[in-house]
């Protein structure tokens, strides 16, 4: 049963190191299935026997990476004496060092920018797409709301909209660098750009 458990995951791991590759290639909306269950040297019923469909099968994919990424944002506990902006800087610099220096979570983070389209068969990745997203902007305004209540922002601005304006700025940063890498550096800009917000929200 070990084994078999074992094999399974391995199988599991193969087709979703495919569904990066395929997709990254072709793109989601011209990959099918087969396209995978090809690239990857299984069965369509391997593919079946593990993801429902192509939605499912992004999803997962997605997940491998991000899902870590939005457990370090969640795990960002301040002591009372520290302002939270300074963990929120520290969780997306953390982020954007993952994604200028690995592989996969540039490949899969290009995927998701540049190369689907959330419509038909693909809308259920819609949905997991706005969770993901939610889910970001209520820990970050908890930090912008906590750092308001101890008294380190301004409490003029609501904090969700200095949360609009945090996700806007990081994932412009994002996109333009992954769809140009000579255009800058971003672990040399990004944390002066970021800098630079977070000083301007707290009145410095």
């Amino acid at each position: 049963m070990r084994r078999t458990k074992a094999d399974a995951l391995l199988t599991r791991e193969a087709l979703l190191d495919a569904a990066e590759q395929v997709f990254g290639e072709r793109g989601v909306s011209r990959t099918s299935l087969q396209d995978i269950a090809r690239a990857a040297g299984l069965s369509r019923g391997a593919v079946y026997w593990h993801f429902e469909d192509k939605s499912a099968l992004f999803n997962a994919m997605m997940a491998r990476t991000t899902q870590p990424m939005l457990d370090t944002l969640e795990a960002v506990q301040p002591e009372p004496t520290v302002t939270p902006l300074l963990g929120l800087r520290e969780s997306t610099l953390q982020a954007l060092h993952q994604l200028q220096h690995d592989a996969r979570t540039r490949r899969v983070f290009d995927i998701a920018i540049h190369k689907v389209e959330y419509v038909d068969d693909l809308l259920g990745a819609r949905c997991r797409h706005l969770k993901d997203h939610r889910d970001c902007q209520q820990r970050i305004q908890a930090l912008f709301e906590r750092a308001q209540a101890l008294g380190q922002v301004p409490p003029q601005t609501p904090a969700a909209v200095l949360t609009a304006g945090y996700q806007a700025l990081v994932g412009g940063l994002i996109q333009n660098w992954l769809l140009d890498e000579t255009l800058f550096d971003l672990e040399t800009v990004a944390p002066q750009v970021i800098d630079a917000y977070l000083r301007g929200v707290a009145g410095h």
